[in-house]
């Protein structure tokens, strides 16, 4: 799963010595060995608590579930699901006379043991009310349904009970302990057709455990079963679910009845359906799968422009991994106001709306990201589950860790670099309020598991593994993993063992670091040269609280260059302290440690300019020519750091020529005609959207009119990024053609140029823009909606009061009701500017109250009153 704006979380750990090892400080190593072996070993008990939380074990499988049939039709009015489930099972081991499952907030209307009911799967409804011959007991709290079967059943038994119920995912029972209070399991999407503009739908999410609420199961990743889903709508709409569609079958009453059948066992959080009207184009792949893309009927012609690079991925995925994609079929849908950023339900991935995008606009990016995270976990989460919530990493590390490899393979190793080090930023940014091991046995919160831990970091250390091993060995193991477990379930040691089996060697050192401890390294690196002895010293000290996490065993590579010559060296860091040393005839020009930029964690290493320059000349690395023009930021007084930006201003690779345009903003001195007109050529004629967007950014940061003509060529740019960035600084400069350029662009269908024109208008502060600025916030997709807000807040400010007045409800509704919680914080974050009117402070303060989603009461908790 991908979560909006990068929400991500983590996992506790095995070598978690928080709680514990403070108590053996004073006792120095030996009281730290013993603190872990009793981490590791003696607190792993059910039952036992920590200050990172209780022990959580994978679900104790009490049965085994083999198939689920599901018939289901909506009330959309109520909100609510009639359903029946016939459930097939087995005692897993031991003898049972009861069945226990998960079934959050259902009326029961009715519990049957049926015999011996033959391809129960296939049958009418009719039939199988016939076979419920033998009506059984049960207790139920609302959360768990414990049904008595009158005697004890063996292993060797298979049982069939069908459940009538009533689903009402509005109306759950919470746990505050262990519930998130927005997960419904099942989402109806303007259920009363009220919301113009907004379409009727219906779809589910059921990571971590929301598919409980909407059928019963045992809903715990450790399951898995197959699964046949009869879906009954009106016959204006499609559906999607699992598996394949069998058959459609139309009544009289203008209701349709769509079977769809997965004959692979997966767990019940990846089982899904999504309702709703919907244009389908369709792939086709050599072996005759099929690929199906469902979008809105407005992006039915751009349908393959988003989605259709999925054919090669999925070539491309089942190479590398070794196992052919395994499943029936592969379908993604957008859905609206969807609860994360996307969803790998088997077979069948959900999206949020925003991945929906017309053909121009994909010229500024598309969502290949987002997909190949998607599809990667048809292998590393759906074909082979991570146990437990706790062994999240399984699942999401892969996934993060497949968009490198996609972008390396489509795209070059320089663009995925690139996002390589973006992964690697988001991460550190968390470590600074946050580490923790990325596989945890103890937490509090199953939800807090999806952060940038699991994602980035997991996927950081999958690319340090591979460059180890080396990429034989390392896709070798995944497909050794992959095979060991397919269809099944897998922890963290059984990674480990795969590596170990086709390497040799024993890697309980790498694994123990990187997935059982917390933190990172941080290094801080000494170059000297002895000129008695020729040779360069490193003297490396690792900083990070050893305690905490560990002295790290790092090995990478050296590159020394002397005299135009790089001799490159494999070194082993593994002290606290230690100094390495390389032969040199003469003092070397550059160092460079780490290099292959693989490491996951902090190096401080101070290089002089000449250094630097070196570096950026002779690399041909993106991360080490991104870490030498970082450095040289701000030096343009300097010629010869100066000399290089301009050089790189041109380089092959657009982050660079965009990093090095941004360092002339504002600027005034030496060469500024060149410059200027290297800049302007850029803006015109750059072969990447985001380095002409930041060329007009720079241009317009001197504070003239000198750069117009070049703003107004760019409003007919192909980018609708660059056109929004164009029209912004030509209209702020208030040519005599602005209201008619403004005019021409109000209605353009990117959100971003529309924000471009309102914040032309917001300067304006004309009264009768205001129902402008409502109208075309209504349509915006949740993160322009959110951007838009800011530029309305700015259009309130400078308003009468008789238009802030009116604003108050608007804002307030979508502060409380507006289903993307981040919205919702724009919302208040507008009507904190508007907080001398009587009234608001009182209402912002009712907001934060009465706000439910986690992450937007922790960042209610952070801002305060802002």
């Amino acid at each position: 799963m991908t979560g909006n704006e990068n929400n991500v979380l983590l996992r506790n750990g095995l070598c978690n010595f928080f709680g514990i090892a403070l108590l053996f400080i004073a006792f120095g190593v030996n009281a730290r060995n013993i603190a872990a072996e009793r981490d590791t070993v003696l607190r792993r008990n059910p039952g036992v608590i920590t200050r990172q939380g209780p022990y959580r074990p994978s679900r104790t499988l009490k049965h085994d579930l083999i198939h689920t049939r599901l018939d289901v039709e909506f009330d959309w009015l109520r909100q609510h699901v009639h359903g029946s489930a016939v459930i097939s099972m087995k005692p897993h081991f031991y003898p049972q006379n009861t069945v226990e499952l998960d079934a959050k907030g259902f009326d029961i209307q009715g519990i049957f043991q049926l015999e011996k009911p033959g391809d129960f799967g296939s049958a009418s409804i009719n039939d199988l009310s016939k076979k419920s011959n033998k009506k059984l007991e049960y207790t139920y709290d609302k959360r768990k349904l414990i049904i008595k079967l009158g005697r004890e059943y063996t292993s060797k038994d298979t049982l069939f009970v069908k459940i009538d119920y009533v689903a009402k995912p509005n109306e759950l029972p919470r746990d505050q302990q262990n519930d998130n209070p927005n997960d419904k399991g099942l989402y109806f999407i303007n259920p009363d057709g009220m919301d113009e503009g907004k379409p009727k739908q219906i779809w589910t999410q059921g990571e971590t455990e929301g598919s409980s609420c909407w059928f019963p199961t045992v809903d715990a990743p450790n399951v898995k079963f197959t699964q046949d889903i009869y879906i009954t709508v009106d016959s204006t709409y499609k559906t999607l679910s699992n598996g394949l569609l069998i058959s459609q079958e139309p009544d009289n009453s203008g209701l349709r009845t769509d079977h769809w059948k997965q004959t692979l066992p997966a767990a019940p959080y990846l089982t899904m359906l999504a309702v709703g009207d919907f244009a389908v184009a369709k792939d086709m792949m050599p072996n005759g799968l099929e690929l199906s893309y469902y979008v809105e009927p407005k992006y039915g012609g751009d349908a393959h422009a988003i989605f259709g690079r999925t054919p090669e991925m999925m070539a491309f995925f089942s190479n590398i991994f070794g196992i052919e994609y395994p499943w029936e079929k592969y379908a993604q849908i957008a859905v609206r106001d969807f609860v994360a950023g996307a969803m790998e339900n088997t077979t069948a991935t959900v999206h949020e709306e925003g991945v929906q995008t017309d053909a121009r606009s994909i010229l500024d990016g598309n969502s290949d990201a987002v997909i190949a995270h998607e599809l990667a976990h048809h292998w590393f989460g759906d074909y082979v589950t991570a146990e437990e919530w706790g062994q999240l990493p399984l699942n999401e590390s892969f996934a993060n860790y497949s968009e490198y490899l996609w972008s390396e393979y489509y795209i070059g190793k320089n663009e995925a670099d690139w996002q390589n080090l973006q992964e690697l930023k988001t991460y550190l940014a968390e470590a600074e309020t946050k580490q923790v091991p990325m596989i945890r046995y103890f937490y509090k919160d199953r939800e807090n598991m999806f952060d940038s831990h699991s994602y980035a970091k997991g996927g950081r250390i999958l690319h340090m593994l591979r460059k180890y091993v080396g990429d034989d060995a390392f896709f070798k193991s995944l497909q050794t993993y992959l095979k060991a477990h397919a269809l099944g379930t897998a922890e963290i040691s059984d990674l480990r063992e795969a590596f170990e089996k086709v390497t040799g060697e024993d890697l309980n050192w790498f694994f123990d670091q990187w997935f059982l401890r917390p933190g990172h390294p941080l290094l801080k690196i000494k170059q000297e040269y002895s000129t008695a002895t020729n040779k360069v010293l490193l003297k490396i000290n690792q900083t990070q609280d050893t305690l905490a996490s560990t002295v790290y065993r790092l090995p990478l590579k050296v590159d020394v260059w002397t005299g135009g010559k790089k001799n490159r060296y494999s070194v082993l860091v593994d002290k606290a302290n230690q100094t390495l040393e390389f032969p040199s005839a003469k003092k070397p020009d550059l160092v460079v440690f780490d290099a292959e930029s693989q490491l996951l964690g902090s190096v401080e290493q101070e290089k002089d300019h000449a250094e630097l320059v070196y570096q950026y000349n002779h690399s041909d690395q993106f991360l080490q020519k991104y870490d030498a023009l970082a450095q040289l930021e701000g030096k343009l007084k300097d010629s010869t750091a100066r000399n290089v930006l301009i050089k790189a201003m041109t380089d092959p690779f657009w982050k660079l020529r965009q990093m090095a345009i941004s360092n002339f903003a504002e600027y005034d001195g030496d060469g500024f005609a060149a410059i200027e007109k290297i800049i302007q050529s850029r803006a015109r004629t750059d072969r990447h959207p985001q380095v002409r967007a930041e060329a007009i950014i720079t241009l317009a940061s001197f504070g003239d009119n000198n750069n117009d003509p070049v703003f107004r060529e760019a409003l007919s740019d192909s980018s609708y990024q660059v056109v929004s960035v164009a029209l912004d600084k030509y209209l702020v400069n208030q040519p005599a053609d602005a209201k008619d350029v403004a005019a021409q662009f109000a209605d353009s269908p990117d959100d971003a140029i529309v924000a471009s024109v309102g914040n032309y208008y917001a300067g304006l502060a004309e009264p009768d823009r205001y129902d402008w600025f409502l109208d075309k916030m209504k349509r915006m997709k949740p993160t322009e909606k959110y951007n838009f807000l800011q530029v309305f807040g700015k259009y309130l400010i400078k308003s009468k009061q008789d238009v802030q007045r009116k604003s108050i409800p608007v804002l307030e509704g979508m502060a409380r009701n507006n289903p993307s919680y981040f919205v919702r914080f724009g919302a208040y974050q507008a009507l904190g500017l508007l907080t001398d009117i009587q009234g608001v402070p009182a209402i912002r303060k009712d907001i934060r109250a009465k706000e439910t989603e986690p992450k937007l009461k922790e960042m209610y908790t952070q801002f305060g009153e802002l």
